[in-house]
């Protein structure tokens, strides 16, 4: 069983991080952030997928303004990401940003930091220190000649350390290296130093298949160790696939299940029925499912029901004909030209008899 390392908790809106909070799951807006009927639409599509923070970039004062808009629209909680200027952090909290991702030590200065701490404290927004590898100070490259983990802790602790100075300490940390075993250790060093939330995540991780097992890796290992508290799966993709995986993650960790779980084989030399477009087809339709069960898409009739007998429901392909079963027995056979949509059909009703 995991036990979760004991941190303070913070709460961006209403919305709890750390203690004793289940483990989120958020994501970023790829969309230009002056752009709000855009960026509120992907938001959209992102809560649907389970999205429950998100965070955009403020590139300047009109994508400040743009978020008392952004947020008028959408449920979950909005985090504004400022490098350098701290103007921008202050305008974006005045908007209604409810957190804010900022690296003090890049923000213009103790005075202008000042001013973005007493904005979080007037408006009651929590500050994520973030820490990335290819922003680290020069006078810690120089030091450790790389990001090293230790480097990269040093300088959290050190960007932290400015916060705590002006009485400020509703904070959650991030460190991220594009290095997943960077990361890990970098996490593990800081957790021994402070009690403060992290965010987690694998900067810059890449593509789809690059990205969701380098973050899978890091976070994986970090999550299993009880460390972490919420996170983001960095892909190049439509971030809905980040919050795809990011569910598949946890659900892999025994951690949090939401909505249906998939399982498919791989295919052989057996497999007589189209499985990849079936098993597409299957995936795409469960995305917006909230209840939990078992889904199972085999490519033969001979041991698909066998293999996938703790599935709540499957489909199997064979010649001609699939059948659809139930906890690994024979419920229905049914022409392949039809087996699609019987099958959601059927899918359809045993979710809703499980709500």
């Amino acid at each position: 069983m995991i036990k979760r390392r004991k941190t303070r908790q913070i709460k961006v809106g209403t919305f709890p991080i750390g203690g004793d909070a289940p483990i989120s799951v958020q994501s970023m807006t790829n969309t230009d952030t002056r752009d709000v009927a855009a960026t509120v639409s992907q938001i959209k599509r992102l809560e649907a997928a389970g999205c429950e923070l998100i965070r955009v970039a403020v590139v300047d004062m009109a994508a400040a303004a743009a978020i008392h808009s952004i947020q008028d629209q959408i449920e979950i909680p909005l985090i504004a990401d400022i490098h350098f200027d701290a103007r921008l952090a202050v305008a974006s909290m005045e908007n209604g940003a409810q957190a804010i991702r900022i690296n003090p030590g890049n923000i213009g200065g103790p005075k202008k930091l000042a001013k973005v701490v007493n904005a979080a404290k007037a408006h009651g927004v929590p500050i994520r220190v973030g820490v990335n590898s290819g922003s680290l100070e020069k006078d810690l490259l120089k030091k450790y000649g790389h990001p090293t983990p230790a480097a990269l802790t040093e300088s959290a602790l050190r960007n932290v350390q400015l916060l705590e100075k002006q009485g400020f300490y509703d904070i959650k940390i991030s460190i991220k290296s594009s290095d997943p075993l960077t990361t890990v250790e970098a996490y593990q060093h800081l957790a021994k130093r402070c009690d403060y939330p992290f965010h987690l995540g694998v900067t810059e991780a890449g593509g789809l298949i690059a990205g969701t097992v380098k973050s899978s890796v890091a976070l994986g290992i970090l999550l299993h160790e009880g460390i972490g508290d919420t996170f983001r799966i960095s892909l190049t993709r439509d971030p809905v696939e980040e919050v795809r995986v990011g569910y598949e993650l946890l659900r892999a960790l025994n951690i949090r299940h939401r909505g249906p779980e998939l399982i498919s084989c791989p295919t052989c030399g057996r497999c007589q029925v189209n499985l990849f477009s079936l098993a597409d087809e299957v995936e795409h339709h469960i995305q917006r499912m909230e209840t939990p069960m078992k889904i199972a898409v085999m490519g033969c009739v001979v041991n698909g029901p066998g293999e996938a007998k703790e599935a709540d429901i499957g489909v199997a392909g064979g010649k001609g004909v699939g059948i659809i079963f139930k906890k690994g027995k024979l419920y229905k056979k049914v022409a392949e030209n039809e087996l699609l949509e019987v099958f959601l059909n059927e899918l359809d009703a045993m979710a809703e008899e499980k709500k």
